[in-house]
């Protein structure tokens, strides 16, 4: 996990790439949906990859946090996109983590290992995919 520099002012406003991917992953486990927003770029394309509940490619700012994190916080309690380890190579920025939640329906517990990939440019997400096992997430809904 990339650690948040002492100079907060500095992390808040830095358009280094890993840096604009850890605001979006705090931001997202507050659930400041509009600080999310700040991250990504208006024409982004955030794929959820197909077999996932929410497959598909969402665009917008808005468009991505109401189809993708305002549904996920209906169905799950807790969802936490943990990133545990960057691995970044100029606009391109890998992270490598977990999901964990309970389903709000069955109370099954999901903790499944997941890879992100980011394209930042200009200080925003252009870019996004997911990857993890979407089996799992389906086990959990269904249990």
């Amino acid at each position: 996990m990339i650690e948040i520099p002492r100079d907060v002012a500095s992390f808040a406003e830095s358009p280094a790439p890993a840096d604009v991917v850890r605001r979006q992953y705090l931001a997202s486990a507050r659930g400041d949906l509009a600080a999310l927003r700040a991250t990504l770029a208006e024409d982004v394309e955030w794929t959820e990859m197909a077999g996932f509940p929410l497959a598909g490619t969402y665009r917008t700012p808005k468009g991505v946090t109401g189809n993708v994190m305002e549904r996920l916080a209906a169905e799950w309690d807790n969802w936490t996109a943990h990133d545990d380890t960057y691995v970044v190579d100029g606009e391109e920025v890998v992270v490598l983590g977990r999901y964990t939640a309970v389903h709000r329906t069955t109370r099954a517990p999901l903790a499944v290992r997941m890879a992100h990939h980011f394209t930042v440019r200009g200080g925003r997400i252009v870019r996004f995919e997911q990857f993890t096992d979407t089996a799992l997430v389906r086990d959990a809904m269904t249990a």
